[in-house]
């Protein structure tokens, strides 16, 4: 035998392996050539074939490996292989036996792709079994019944010669009633790098290692003066408690080289849990429940703090942003790039403020690393100069025979940094289950190795995993860096320093076209309507804002939540993603109506002139101001607002309360008039909706000027009469008066003719005036004053009120 060759305690060369696989290929080929030349109907018990048939049920039994120790074995390595057979057939299996097979040397990355596509393929080509004392026997496998199994090899054993990957099988025989000869039942084949000595030129490798989450936060704040956050689920708990993804991707982190990608939003997401915070209730008319994991959220926040110090941080624009979603759909949005350079500004600061260190905002990631021109304008748009893209929607070169460094300059001072494809989606898919964990790990090696053989030229490679691996996927993946740092040939290296390494001269540096761009991806982008809602909102918050006293309880939130309303994590949720936008605008609307005007009921003038008030009401607690209240009469004509068609007074009211302003009316004729009430900013803009409510003016009417008319002539008639009675009274008087003089001149002559001397002494009735008081008005006196009714206009009107 091959083995009894080598001295005991000593590893056989490499000359020497290659030796001995040979001569097994070789001692095994007339065993197979006699096999072929057997009849058709031969007995089991014919001459044994070296390696067994394939059972005419392919498959009947499955194989997996749950376990493969160490990932790249060395010189003086024991590989331990474990996992479980499970017989899927319905016949019991009998005499069945597990054993390793070392296949062929797998030289290229495509031939380890075909290799993993049919892992399980029974027809697949396998090396020859390791020596029988390397197997585990099973006297049957019942249907349904599943069975573990342990192999422990030493590397010396499993005659490896060069350097590279080699297909590994576990193959499982045995012998079923129907067909009672041992046959190849079931097989899962996997992978072993090889390279014991250190690699003379290692490959750098750079693995992105990405803290993201999906949006947890609304727009919405409390009250009260620390604004309370409001979430609209509690799920982000669950990802940072004990076991949870987050927690699970900051303790493997921790651990490893690698440069940690961090959404600033979910800093700042958990930063809010550390205090107060609320989410809805079950039910609309539920009052907000108050979040209760500050301790949780503390703790994770240490931690991440302690996982990063010493580490290269890369800050992603707040609530990492869809850029392909922006590029196809938003830049015809008038401000959608605004909300990715603000995004970006915000980012840095948010990172260092909570985590204490600097962290680099030069990098921009496009959703699975796919871009086009259109993209990396985008992308660079906001000062980023790096964009991370991936190998497999990138060109990469021509006539190349070896995967070229990652960073590739495409003009006006931006770096493409082109992550590895396969590298970078070895962990997709469910790694839950133990062996396609394994699976995973073991692909990932060997295509780190492969790749490392291709060329002794230094290179850097970038591997950018999925966005949001679960927790088992960050096992994985936390499995494989360690297993890969711990290799012969590979160094690890920062993101940072993987941009600025010397690009490839031969490798491709243009950028697809948007013809290339995924159609898959296309499908799940933001529509052109969220950019156009985003935007509809922000010109409400612009509006909003500058009424305010303390605008920055109002512009921060919505700000952020406009930001989280563009966010990737929407990909593939796009009922979500309107729920949420819409939130956010009718919130907006909610907080903007509560400064209004008061709606008034019709109004009467019973005056040439009066004062209308408006009434001006703000349920905000902050206070207002910059506002303009304006009253248009569409009528002035007929009625006039302090002399012109409108008037407007500068408004300010305090937080909770309501300001009445009033304004001076004047009416020019009688009748309806329609009054506009509208608030507006001070640059001019209309702000609410406007009260509109109809003046009524009664000012001088023709049944007044009847009343009044019909009380002069009343007044004049009433004097006339009493002028013609008391000069008729008086014409009586003297016809009396003249009658007594008349009697009282004849018994004068009658006594004068008695006593002359006397008549001459006494003087005549026309000489002698009438002195008394009570002597009647005579027909040539004036007329009594009776001033006529006064045609000023009337005083001010009554005061106008609702």
């Amino acid at each position: 035998m091959a083995e009894a060759a080598d001295f005991q305690g000593t590893s056989p060369s490499p000359a020497r392996r290659w030796l001995r696989r040979t001569g097994a290929v070789l001692a095994g080929t007339p065993l197979l050539t006699g096999l072929l030349q057997l009849p058709a109907a031969a007995p089991a018990e014919a001459a044994a074939p070296a390696a067994p048939r394939a059972a005419s049920d392919d498959g009947s039994v499955a194989v997996s490996v749950d376990s493969l120790t160490p990932g790249a074995p060395a010189e003086g390595d024991t590989v331990t292989v474990s996992g479980t057979v499970t017989n899927k057939g319905k016949k019991t299996v009998t005499d069945a036996s597990v054993g390793l097979r070392v296949g062929s040397l797998l030289d290229t990355r495509s031939s380890i792709d075909t290799v993993a596509k049919n892992s399980d393929d029974i027809g697949s080509p396998v090396g020859a079994e390791i020596d029988d004392k390397y197997t585990e026997k099973f006297s049957k496998l019942t249907p349904g019944v599943s069975q573990p199994y342990t192999i422990s090899v030493p590397a010396d054993e499993l005659d490896l010669g060069q350097d590279g990957v080699y297909d590994l099988s576990v193959t499982l025989t045995g012998e079923t009633s129907d067909q009672p000869w041992e046959q190849t039942l079931g097989v899962r084949h996997t992978f072993l790098p090889w390279q014991p000595d250190e690699a003379d030129t290692k490959t750098k490798t750079t693995f992105m290692w990405p803290l993201i989450s999906t949006v947890h936060m609304t727009a919405e704040t409390g009250s009260d003066e620390e604004q309370t956050p409001v979430f609209h689920d509690d799920e982000l708990a669950d990802e940072i408690s004990p076991g949870g993804r987050l927690d699970r991707m900051v303790t493997l982190g921790k651990d490893l080289d690698v440069t940690w990608v961090i959404d600033p939003d979910l800093l700042a997401s958990v930063e809010a849990m550390t205090t107060r915070y609320e989410i809805p209730g079950e039910n609309a008319d539920d009052k907000n429940a108050v979040g209760g994991h500050q301790a949780v959220a503390k703790r994770w926040l240490t931690e991440v703090q302690k996982a990063v110090a010493d580490k290269e941080v890369v800050a992603l624009p707040f609530g990492d942003p869809d850029l392909a979603s922006l590029a196809h759909h938003g830049t015809s949005v008038t401000g959608s790039l605004r909300h990715l350079k603000e995004a970006t500004d915000v980012a840095a600061g948010t990172v260092e403020s909570i985590l204490h260190v600097t962290a680099s905002t030069d990098f921009a990631w496009p959703v699975e690393g796919a871009v086009d021109p259109s993209i990396i304008k985008v992308s660079t748009s906001a000062g980023a100069d790096k964009v991370i893209t991936r190998g497999d929607t990138f060109e990469g070169g021509r006539d190349l025979t070896y995967t070229p460094t990652a960073p590739r300059p495409i003009g006006g001072g931006t770096t493409a940094v082109v992550a590895d494809a396969r590298l970078s989606t070895v962990f997709d898919g469910d790694m839950t289950r133990a062996s396609a964990s394994t699976q995973a790990v073991q692909r990932f090696l060997a295509q780190s190795l492969t790749l490392a053989l291709q060329t002794d030229r230094p290179r850097s490679v970038v591997i950018a995993p999925q966005r949001t691996p679960s927790a088992a996927q960050a096992q994985t993946m936390a499995e494989a860096i360690g297993a890969l740092q711990d290799s012969t040939w590979s160094q690890p290296q920062d993101l940072t320093a993987a941009a600025k390494s010397k690009p490839d001269p031969d490798a491709g540096t243009e950028v697809p076209p948007a013809s290339a761009y995924p159609k898959s991806l296309r499908k799940q982008e933001l529509p052109r309507s969220a950019f156009e809602q985003i935007a509809r909102t922000q010109d409400k918050l612009d509006r909003f804002k500058v009424i305010l006293s303390n605008p920055s309880r109002v512009v921060t939130p919505f700000g952020r939540a406009l930001n989280r309303g563009m966010a990737a994590s929407w990909r593939g949720r796009p009922a979500e993603a309107a729920i949420y936008r819409s939130g956010v605008e009718t919130y907006l609307d909610t907080l903007s109506s509560q400064v209004r005007l008061i709606e008034k009921s019709d109004t009467k003038l019973s005056g040439r002139s009066a004062t209308i008030p408006v009434t001006v009401q703000n349920n905000l607690v902050q206070g207002v101001e910059h506002l303009v209240l304006r009253l248009t009469s569409t009528n002035p004509t007929r009625l006039e607002i302090d002399g012109n068609a409108y008037e407007e007074q500068p408004i300010a009211v305090s937080g909770g309360h309501s300001q009445s302003v009033k304004f001076t009316t004047n009416a020019n004729a009688n009748g309806r008039a329609t009054v506009v009430a509208q608030l507006y900013t001070q640059d001019g803009r209309p702000y609410g909706q406007p009260v509109t409510f109809d003046v009524k003016v009664t000012e001088i009417t023709a049944t007044v000027m009847l009343v009044i008319g019909g009380g002069v002539l009343l007044l004049v008639l009433a004097g006339f009469r009493m002028y013609t009675q008391r000069k008729r009274a008086a014409a009586r008087q003297a016809e009396e008066r003249e009658q007594e003089n008349a009697a009282d001149a004849a018994d004068a002559d009658a006594g004068d003719a008695k006593n002359p001397e006397a008549s001459e002494r006494r003087p005549t009735q026309e000489s002698a005036p009438d002195t008394r008081e009570d002597a009647p008005e005579q027909p040539s006196d004036p007329a009594p004053d009776t001033a006529p009714e006064s045609a000023d206009p009337s005083g001010t009107g009554e005061r106008v009120d609702r």
